[in-house]
C-alpha cells in the first residue's frame, strides 16, 4: 500500500474504500433506490426487488394534472408536457399506465436523428439479402451439391425482418389504448413533430415493404416483445383506439402550430416545498423526510437561483439515509463532499 492509499479513511458506507486490496464490500451494497431497479426483478445480490415498470405507483400529481389528463384521455388527444429537467414528465406516463392498468409504457426516446419511420417499423433490408444469399448456397439435400440461384425465401417471410416501433406498435389494434412516451421530442429533427400530425389524425400507416407484395398477410415482431409475432393484413396497421401518447419537452425550442393544436399542454411547475415533500416520503418514506428535512430546505433555498432537479434531491436523501455518510453533516451550505457532488447545479459551466 503507498503513502496515498495508507492516508485514506474508510467510512462506514464505502463499499469501495481505494486502496486497492481485494474483499466482499459488494456484499454490503444495499438495495438500490426505487427508482434505479433494472426491468428484472431479481437483483445479483439475491434479493428481491421492485421492477421499474411500477416506478410511476409513487408518482405525485396536481389537481391540475389530473385535470389535463383527464382531458387528454376524454378527447384522445396526445398530452405535451413542459417542465424543467427532473420535474417527473416522463414518469407520468408510467403513473397513468400504472392506474389504468394499460400495461407496459412503450418509450420512444428522440435525438436529432429521430425519424418518423424509426417509431413505426424497422426493416432489415440487409439481413434478409445476406440470408437470401445464404439459401441460394446451401447444399441440395437431394442431390448433395450447392445449387447457386436456388429461389430466395418466400415473400412471406419478409416478416422476420421487420419489427414495428414503439409507435408502430402503440397503433397496433387493441381493446384498450396503450401508453406511448416519445421522450424530449424538443431534441428532435424540425421536421419530426410535422410528420406525426398524419398519425395523430388517422392513427394508421403503411409498411410499403408489405403493401408491395402478393400476399394478403405477413407476420412481424412487436417493439416491446420480439419474441412475439402479430398479423399485418395489406402492410396496413390501424388503431381500434388512440394511444395515450405524452409528449415530454423541456422547453427548449417552439413547435408548429398545427401540432400544438393536435396537443393538449401541460406545464409542469418546479415542485414547492410541500410537493417535494410528498416526493421524498413516497419514494424513500417518512424517515427519509425527518432526516433530510435541512437538504430539503436547502435545496428549494438554492433553486430559485441555481438549476437543479428534484431527483438529484432523491439521490441526495437515499444517501444521506446510509449509516455513516450523515455523521457530521451539520451545515448543508458548507456540506458533506459526497452530498455536494450530488447537488451540484446543472448550470451551464458549473
Amino acid at each position: 500500500m503507498n503513502e496515498g492509499q495508507a492516508s485514506l479513511v474508510s467510512h462506514a458506507w464505502h463499499v469501495y474504500r481505494g486502496t486497492g486490496e481485494p474483499h466482499e464490500g459488494i456484499e454490503m451494497l444495499p438495495a438500490p433506490p426505487p427508482w434505479r431497479v433494472p426491468s428484472a426483478a431479481e437483483s445479483p445480490y439475491g434479493r428481491r426487488v421492485l421492477d421499474t415498470r411500477l416506478r410511476g405507483a409513487v408518482y405525485q400529481v396536481t389537481p391540475q394534472i389530473v385535470d389535463v389528463v383527464n382531458a387528454a384521455l376524454y378527447l384522445r388527444r396526445p398530452l405535451l408536457v413542459t417542465g424543467p429537467p427532473g420535474s417527473g414528465k416522463s414518469t407520468l406516463a408510467y403513473h397513468v399506465a400504472h392506474e389504468l392498468q394499460l400495461g407496459r409504457v412503450l418509450n420512444w426516446p428522440i435525438t436529432s436523428r429521430s425519424t418518423l419511420r424509426d417509431g413505426l417499423y424497422a426493416y432489415d433490408a440487409l439481413g434478409r439479402l445476406q440470408d437470401a444469399n445464404l439459401r441460394a448456397r446451401t447444399p441440395d439435400p437431394d442431390q448433395g451439391m450447392s445449387v447457386v440461384g436456388r429461389p430466395a425465401p418466400p415473400a412471406q417471410d419478409i416478416g422476420m425482418y421487420l419489427q414495428l416501433g414503439p409507435l408502430g406498435t402503440a397503433l397496433l389494434p387493441a381493446r384498450v389504448p396503450r401508453v406511448l412516451l416519445i421522450d424530449e421530442i424538443d431534441k428532435s429533427d424540425p421536421d419530426l413533430p410535422n410528420d406525426l400530425l398524419n398519425i395523430f389524425e388517422e392513427g394508421e400507416f403503411v409498411i410499403p415493404e408489405l403493401a408491395r407484395l402478393n400476399s394478403p398477410e405477413a407476420e412481424v415482431q412487436v417493439y416491446d416483445n420480439p419474441g412475439e409475432r402479430v398479423r399485418i393484413k395489406q402492410g396496413r396497421v390501424r388503431a381500434e383506439a388512440f394511444p395515450f401518447t405524452v409528449l415530454t419537452s423541456n422547453g427548449e425550442r417552439e413547435f408548429p402550430a398545427a401540432f400544438l393544436r393536435r396537443c393538449l399542454r401541460l406545464d409542469l411547475p418546479e415542485p414547492d416545498l410541500d410537493l417535494l415533500v410528498r416526493i421524498v416520503e413516497a419514494h424513500l418514506g417518512r424517515e427519509a423526510v425527518e432526516r433530510g428535512a435541512a437538504l430539503i430546505e436547502e435545496f428549494v433555498r438554492r433553486r430559485p437561483t441555481e438549476v437543479l432537479a428534484t431527483d438529484q434531491l432523491l439521490n441526495a436523501v437515499y444517501l444521506l439515509l446510509r449509516d455513516g455518510l450523515g455523521d457530521g453533516f451539520r451545515d448543508i451550505r458548507e456540506g458533506d463532499g459526497v452530498l455536494r457532488t450530488v447537488l451540484r447545479r446543472l448550470d451551464p459551466g458549473f
